[in-house]
């Protein structure tokens, strides 16, 4: 059975919560004593990953995985011909600016690169910029229509 946005669906139809101090327990301390330098590297690829084995078909879908991963509440900002602006908000990134500690949303990035590749079948890359005072992050999709996937 393929991971699509369907079978998501029906596989979290039980909404169940996740404390935040358990999260972040393990994406913000965890994760980088295991990853050590090259955690942003890695949380993107792996980004990149998840989204492959979860191909969303278009934006509401990816609106609709962000929310139930619990990695916020995503919006479109801004859209060019090979530019997308997308804004992450969630209680995740205020707690996350109060402790004052390095954070990164690669994980989320990577994610949008795969996703905006599939649907606009052009190399994608995104690249983030946290707004620590507006407890926000935005992203940046951009993607070569010259340089096509299959």
């Amino acid at each position: 059975m393929d991971n699509t946005a369907l079978n998501l669906n029906t596989q979290a139809e039980e909404t169940r919560t996740v404390s935040i101090f358990g999260y972040e327990l393990i994406r913000e301390i965890l994760l980088p004593e295991i990853l050590g330098k090259d955690t942003p590297e890695i949380l993107y690829w792996a980004g990149k990953r998840l989204a492959r084995m979860y191909p969303l078909n278009n934006f509401d879908e990816i609106i609709e995985f962000f929310s139930r991963a619990s990695w916020g509440h995503l919006t479109i900002k801004n859209e060019d011909k090979d530019e997308l602006e997308f804004e992450l908000i969630s209680p995740m990134i205020v707690s996350r600016v109060k402790s004052k500690a390095e954070h990164f949303y690669q994980l989320e990035a990577g994610f949008l690169a795969q996703q905006i590749e599939f649907q606009k079948k052009g190399i994608a890359e995104t690249f983030e910029h946290p707004a620590k005072k507006s407890n926000k992050v935005l992203f940046t999709v951009k993607w070569d229509k010259k340089d096509t996937i299959d």
